[in-house]
């Protein structure tokens, strides 16, 4: 990977929707080479996808929490139900196992306290293996990953 790739990366971070012409004005290439340059990024798996920012409060989830889990054990199946459960929750919108404490840390996006409230006691805490759950409320978003 070059400047070049690097140049383009950087660009379709900003602007994933920008036209391979803009991009190829961008990083001063003519639009053919630009093309084969980020077709090749795509096929190595460097470009993972594109996806679309949204607001959350738009979509009625703007109430973020982030949970921090620990678990009782961590034989294999403990460890594969408990992450096959919170993956399949819509509420969830991240989930990362972490070294050290805490063993998960999982965020969470519903639309008030009292729907989280419901998520936590009737979802999350009925899930077998759980040891603790501490909930962090989001005072201000600083700086996200767009």
């Amino acid at each position: 990977m070059d400047r070049i790739d690097r140049a383009i990366i950087r660009e379709l971070t900003l602007n994933g929707r920008i036209s391979n012409v803009d991009l190829a004005d961008k990083v001063n290439l003519t639009p053919g080479p630009c093309l084969r340059r980020v077709q090749r990024l795509e096929e190595s798996g460097t470009i993972l996808g594109y996806r679309a920012v949204v607001d959350t409060a738009a979509l009625g989830r703007g109430f973020e929490v982030i949970l921090d889990v620990d678990l009782k054990a961590f034989d294999r199946e403990t460890v594969y139900a408990f992450e096959a459960s919170m993956a399949g929750f819509d509420e969830v919108t991240e989930i990362r196992r972490m070294f050290g404490s805490p063993d998960y840390f999982v965020r969470v996006a519903v639309s008030d306290l009292q729907a989280y409230e419901a998520f936590l006691s009737e979802s999350v805490m009925a899930l077998p293996g759980i040891l603790k759950v501490h909930s962090r409320f989001t005072m201000k978003s600083v700086k996200s990953p767009q």
